[in-house]
C-alpha cells in the first residue's frame, strides 16, 4: 500500500473516502457514519500524492488549485470537513504529525516571517485586500464586513449576522454622545460608519489598504458624514492624538507576535484616562503555533492567529486592564459557510475576473478556514481593555442592554 494510502487509512475512519489513483487503482477508506460526508477524489498524476505526503497542507492546496486533485463526489469543503472531523481539535491530533525537525524549522521560519515591520505590513495587506472590489462584492454582505459575523441564530442571514456583530461590538464599547473613536484596520468603513450612525461618535478609521481607503472615503462622503467619519492610510504605530474608544476588528492577525506589546502600548497611550478598547481577532484554542505554509504563501503573507495566552502575556506590565473576554466558538464557521456558498454561486464571475486556478484557490481557502472553526483549533476572541477599572459598569448587563437597543 502506498504511503498516501496508509496516511488516509489512519485519517479516515468515519465517513467514506474513495480514491482513484492516477494508475487506475481505486481504494476505499472509512465507513458510513451519520453526519460525516462521503467523498470521492481522483489524483490526475502520481506526483500529486507525493507532494501531499511531503507537506500535507501545502501539497493538498496546490494539488487542488492546479487540478491535480479532483473532487468527483461532494466538493472540496466536504473533503476538508471529512478529514478535519476525523481529527477534531477536542479529540487531539490523530493524523500524521510533522517530525520534530520539521516542526523546529517551521517554527523558526514563521517567527521570522511574522516580524511585520511597517513597510512589509503594507505589502502584506495589499496582497490580500487590494484585490478587485468586484470579488468581495460577490461573497461579502452589502456592508463588506470581512470578519466573523455574530449569529444569534445559526439560521440567520449573513446580512443579519453582520449587523448583529456591529451591534455586539458597539455595545461593548459603551459609547456616549460626543466620544471619539479610533478604528484600527477599518476595512471598507462599515464599522466606523455604523458607530457614528448609532451613537453619534466621531470616528477615525486607519488602514494600510489603498483600495479600502478609497471605498471608505467614498462611502462617508455619500452619507454626508465625511467631517465626522474620517479615514487615513496610516500604520497604527504612527497614529497620534487621544481617543475615548478604540476598536480593532480582524486586524490583529496581521500584527505579528514580535509587535504585540508595541500594539497594546500604542493603544493604551492613544486612549483617554477613561478609555476603553475592544479587540476582535481570530485566535487559537490552544497554545502558540505556526501558520500553515499554504495560507502564508497564497492568502495571508505575514498573517498569524494568536493564542489567548499570547494576547494576555503581551499586555502584561502595561497596566492596561483586561475587563472582559468572550470566546466566539462557531460564529466564524457559520460566516465562512455563507461566504463559501456565495463563492460557489459566483464561480463564473470569479473565473472571469481572474481564472480557474484563482477560483479554486479561493474555494480551498474558505473551505479550509471553515473547517478549522467548526472542528479544528480556531476560534474568535473579543477582548475588552480599560485604562481605569472604574470606567465600566461592574456587570455585563450594559452590554446586553446596549446591544438590544441598537438592534431595535
Amino acid at each position: 500500500m502506498a504511503l498516501i494510502d496508509l496516511f488516509l487509512a489512519r485519517r479516515v475512519t468515519n465517513g467514506t473516502l474513495t480514491v482513484h489513483h492516477a494508475d487506475g487503482k481505486t481504494l476505499n477508506f472509512g465507513t458510513p457514519a451519520a453526519g460525516f460526508p462521503d467523498v470521492t477524489i481522483r489524483f490526475t498524476d502520481a506526483g500529486a500524492a507525493t507532494a501531499i505526503l511531503r507537506d500535507p497542507g501545502l501539497g493538498a492546496g496546490e494539488a487542488y488549485m492546479n487540478g491535480r486533485l479532483v473532487v468527483e463526489q461532494g466538493d472540496v469543503r466536504d473533503l476538508v470537513r471529512l478529514l478535519t472531523m476525523n481529527d477534531s481539535w477536542e479529540a487531539g491530533a490523530n493524523g500524521l504529525a510533522a517530525s520534530p525537525s520539521r516542526r523546529a524549522v517551521q517554527s523558526v521560519t514563521h517567527r521570522i516571517g511574522r516580524i511585520n515591520m511597517a513597510r512589509r505590513s503594507k505589502r502584506n495587506v495589499a496582497h490580500h485586500y487590494d484585490l478587485s472590489d468586484r470579488l468581495y462584492d460577490l461573497f461579502l454582505d452589502a456592508d463588506r464586513q470581512y470578519s466573523c459575523a455574530y449569529y444569534t441564530d445559526p439560521a440567520n442571514s449573513l446580512e443579519r449576522a453582520q449587523d448583529d456583530k456591529k451591534a455586539h461590538i458597539a455595545a461593548k464599547l459603551a459609547l456616549k454622545p460626543g466620544m471619539t473613536v479610533l478604528d484600527i484596520g477599518c476595512g471598507w468603513g462599515g464599522m466606523a460608519l455604523y458607530l457614528h450612525q448609532h451613537t453619534g461618535a466621531e470616528v477615525l478609521g486607519v488602514t494600510l489598504s489603498e483600495e479600502q481607503l478609497k471605498v471608505a472615503r467614498e462611502r462617508a462622503a455619500a452619507a454626508g458624514v465625511a467631517d465626522k467619519v474620517k479615514f487615513e492610510l496610516i500604520d497604527y504605530r504612527h497614529v497620534t492624538g487621544t481617543f475615548d474608544r478604540i476598536v480593532s476588528v480582524g486586524m490583529f492577525e496581521h500584527v505579528g507576535p514580535a509587535h504585540y506589546t508595541t500594539f497594546f502600548r500604542q493603544c493604551r497611550d492613544l486612549l483617554s484616562d477613561d478609555g476603553v478598547m475592544l479587540l476582535h481577532t481570530i485566535g487559537r484554542a490552544g497554545g502558540p503555533g505556526v501558520t500553515d505554509k499554504w495560507t502564508t504563501q497564497y492568502i495571508f503573507p505575514g498573517g498569524y492567529n494568536p493564542a489567548l495566552s499570547e494576547i494576555i502575556s503581551a499586555n502584561e506590565g502595561l497596566r492596561f486592564m483586561v475587563t472582559d473576554v468572550e470566546v466566539l466558538r462557531l460564529h466564524y464557521g457559520y460566516t465562512l459557510d455563507a461566504w463559501y456558498d456565495r463563492v460557489l454561486a459566483a464561480r463564473a464571475q470569479i473565473i472571469a475576473l481572474y481564472d480557474e486556478r484563482f477560483y479554486r484557490m479561493w474555494q480551498f481557502y474558505l473551505a479550509g478556514a471553515g473547517a478549522a472553526f467548526h472542528f479544528g483549533g480556531m476560534v474568535n476572541y473579543q477582548v475588552q481593555f480599560a485604562k481605569n477599572r472604574h470606567t465600566l459598569p461592574i456587570t455585563r448587563d450594559y452590554m446586553l442592554e446596549g446591544e438590544r437597543a441598537m438592534r431595535g
